[in-house]
């Protein structure tokens, strides 16, 4: 029988949720950008992270007119001290990308600041967006 164990909240790395949905990654709607490269660049960094940042891609997010989205999650260490999830939009070049990856390999939300360019690609969750609207 397999053995599975449960490590601590505290132990969870920022992860990269990169939304692969209809829009996210369609050629169609963001000609231009070489989105299997993005996703292989997310996927080497977190691979050389040392576990410190992990990668998942996942269906649509929502907010398609800023397509392309990556959610940064904080570690577990940061949610504990009370980081939430950043949400990005137009994530659509490389400098995009490496932005995202500098602020994950200093430990993301909770931990360090975003770059200001990042800053101004920031959305707010849809749920947050409904919120506003009312």
């Amino acid at each position: 029988m397999p053995k599975f164990s449960i490590s601590a909240a505290g132990s969870r790395p920022c992860t990269l949720v990169v939304c692969r949905g209809c829009c996210c990654g369609d050629a169609r709607k963001t000609p231009g950008t070489d989105h299997a490269r993005q996703l292989e660049r997310l996927r080497g960094a977190a691979a050389e992270s040392g576990g410190r940042i992990a990668v998942r891609t996942t269906d649509c997010l929502g907010p398609c007119g800023q397509a392309n989205v990556i959610v940064v999650q904080p570690s577990g260490r940061a949610r504990q001290s009370g980081a939430r999830a950043a949400w990005i939009g137009w994530v659509l070049d490389d400098d995009a990308t490496d932005d995202i990856l500098a602020w994950a390999e200093q430990g993301g939300p909770g931990v360090a600041e975003p770059p200001a360019t990042l800053a101004l690609q920031m959305i707010p969750a849809p749920a947050e967006a409904r919120r506003r609207a009312r």
